[in-house]
Order: structure tokens, then C-alpha cells, then sequence
């Protein structure tokens, strides 16, 4: 089986206003650029800004359902640590997990609903899976901008996706010169940037 022939299961989860939506959209859209089938679904706890946030995205020949079952997907895009961890078990056992080592307690800690874990990023590495994390945060401020996490990720996660990286790439970087033309080349180096940080 090639892997135009086989379905990907992407899933997307952070905190409200991190562009968890955003993100998902855009892998989507690339996804859609070279044929494929796509259903996306996205699931906000709380809708504003601060609450936990994810979105399933799947593609492939023929999709029928958005929801990607546990133990089905097989890339995890963690744009914070704890909620990568919780949905760990969403991620199958061969599968990558890409994330930003961003601690940021949601709403459902400070209302004592959920402990926030010491370790996320230990007790992912500790489950035996791929785990590549790194400061998104860090590099967005470097190059100026922090809202630059959204494109980091993306970049980050390219090269595991079963299409080329500079389908990904030119689809974001399109987006901003039809919509914000002077983002358009900072968000090709961030997505350069996340590209490197993924081999980490």
C-alpha cells in the first residue's frame, strides 16, 4: 500500500487561541491540494480563549467519518504539553507526536476538574513512542512575532506528513499573500524554523 493509498489521521489539540483551528484548516487545505479525500472535525470544551481545544483531521482515497478513533492516529501536534499528554492515547504505537513544550495550565486545572502533570513531555518520551519537542514560543520570538507558533508547528510536522513539505508550506505562505501580504516571508522562515525544530 502506497501512501496516496493509505488514510492519515491527523490530531491537533491545545489551548483556545493557540491556532489549533487554524493549523488543522491549513493541513487540510494541503491535503485537498493533492487529491486526497479530507473530513475535519473540531471540538472546543470551552470556546474561549483559555479552553481546551482539538481537531481531528483525516485523509485518504475516501474518508467517511471527521473522528479519529484511540490508538488510530498517527500524528499527534501538541501545542501544549498537558493536553499532548491527554491525548496520548488517541496516538498509535508507531505514530509521532510534535510538540511545544508550552505549559499552560486551562481552565479545567484552576477549577480543580484536572491535575496538571509534572513532566508531560517525560511521561510522553516515557510511553515508548516518538516524541519531538521543543520551545515553538521561543523560535516565534526570535524571529519577532509570537504569534508565529501556528506556522512553527505546521513546519515542525511537515516532513511526516505523505505529501511533499512545500505543499504545506506554499499553502500557508499563499494564504498570507492573498490576506496579509507583509506576513507572507516571516511565516516562510517560521515554517523553516518548525521544519528544522521536527529532527530535533
Amino acid at each position: 500500500m502506497t501512501a496516496a493509498d493509505r488514510v492519515t489521521n491527523i490530531l491537533v489539540v491545545g489551548i483556545g487561541g493557540q491556532g489549533v483551528m487554524t493549523a488543522a484548516e491549513m493541513l487540510a487545505r494541503a491535503a485537498l491540494a493533492q487529491g486526497y479525500d479530507v473530513k475535519k472535525t473540531e471540538v472546543a470544551g470551552m470556546a474561549q480563549r483559555g479552553g481546551v481545544v482539538s481537531s481531528h483531521v483525516r485523509f485518504g482515497p475516501k474518508i467517511y467519518s471527521p473522528q479519529i478513533d484511540p490508538g488510530e492516529a498517527d500524528l499527534l501536534i501538541g501545542f501544549e504539553a498537558a493536553e499532548a499528554l491527554r491525548w496520548l492515547p488517541y496516538l498509535r504505537p508507531t505514530g509521532v507526536a510534535m510538540v511545544n513544550t508550552l505549559r499552560l495550565a486551562p481552565p479545567v486545572v484552576s477549577a480543580g476538574l484536572y491535575d496538571y502533570p509534572l513532566d508531560p513531555i517525560g511521561e510522553l518520551a516515557a510511553a515508548g513512542i516518538a516524541v519531538h519537542a521543543f520551545d515553538a514560543g521561543a523560535l516565534a520570538d526570535e524571529l519577532g512575532n509570537s504569534k508565529l507558533v501556528n506556522t512553527i508547528m505546521l513546519g515542525a510536522i511537515s516532513d511526516y506528513l505523505p505529501f511533499p513539505a512545500t505543499v504545506l508550506e506554499e499553502c500557508i505562505v499563499a494564504g498570507f499573500r492573498a490576506y496579509k501580504p507583509k506576513l507572507a516571508d516571516i511565516n516562510a522562515r517560521a515554517f523553516a524554523a518548525g521544519r528544522a525544530a521536527g529532527h530535533v
